[in-house]
């Protein structure tokens, strides 16, 4: 399905009825990345599943994607489903955008899930990152997906998950050198939302990989610490997919959290 916003198409799914979760993929990833849990938590509740901006199905809106504006998009989709709450779930970029959601529309957030993601702004050796990453894009887009998608898994589970890995790397195909350089501009500018996390009443659900080189583990438990209600589940022999490395875990752990939680 699809919807027209500032006369671009977003794309979005949705499966089951009742209370609503909404999955929310990671940077060159898309909506295709849930299917195996959609099949779960669709037995108890309505999921929705969205292509942010320049990804999967979803054309470009910007420039620049800021993590506000594409949450501003999932709100618009939320809104023509006339769904006035949920439990959003936010893989990575996903995780940021729906912090960024979590700001803007709190009354809709019945609870969190940052799943491999977290609340601190870049540094400012993350922003170098984020510069060097839109040149080597800019120069080599098909290089930087071969590269950049085995180094997401944990040591031994790039073998393991070879096929998952090759299926991602044909995914990530589908977002175009503008869609990539956007969500990286765009990552690279988001705001600090340690407060945030704070001020939010409902449940937050941190999910990390032990092995996680992007997102260590240490800083998760600092932030695990500031919420009035939170919760974290530290995945062995994992590291940014858990929704691969450990897919029974996480799904079995997001659908007991929704349960609880809406």
């Amino acid at each position: 399905m699809k919807i027209n916003i500032n006369d671009k198409k977003v794309s979005y799914n949705e499966r089951g009825s009742g209370k609503t979760i909404v999955l929310l993929h990671g940077f060159l990833e898309n909506k295709n990345i849930w299917y195996s849990m959609v099949g779960v938590l669709s037995q108890d509740f309505h999921v929705v599943t969205i292509d942010l901006p320049g990804h999967g199905e979803s054309e470009v809106l910007d420039p620049v994607h800021d993590m506000g504006s594409m949450a501003s998009v999932v709100k618009e989709i939320l809104a023509s489903l006339d769904v006035r709450e949920c439990l959003l779930v936010g893989h990575s970029m996903g995780g940021y955008v729906s912090l960024a959601f979590a700001e803007l529309f709190p009354h809709m957030v019945k609870g969190l899930v940052l799943f491999h993601s977290q609340a601190a702004a870049d540094d400012e050796e993350g922003k170098r990152n984020r510069d060097r990453t839109v040149k080597v894009v800019e120069e080599d887009r098909a290089g930087f997906i071969r590269n950049f998608i085995p180094d997401l898994f944990a040591p031994g589970n790039d073998t393991r998950f070879k096929k998952e890995i090759e299926s991602l790397k044909k995914e990530a195909e589908k977002t175009s050198r503008e869609g990539i350089v956007a969500a990286v501009k765009g990552m690279k500018e988001r705001t600090d939302k340690l407060d945030l996390l704070g001020k939010l009443e409902n449940p937050i659900l941190f999910i990390s990989g032990k092995q996680d080189a992007r997102i260590p583990v240490e800083k998760i438990l600092d932030q695990v610490a500031i919420p009035a209600h939170s919760e974290a589940i530290l995945l062995e022999n994992t590291s940014h997919m858990g929704f691969i490395e450990a897919q029974e875990k996480t799904t079995s752990a997001l659908r007991h959290f929704a349960l609880r939680v809406l």
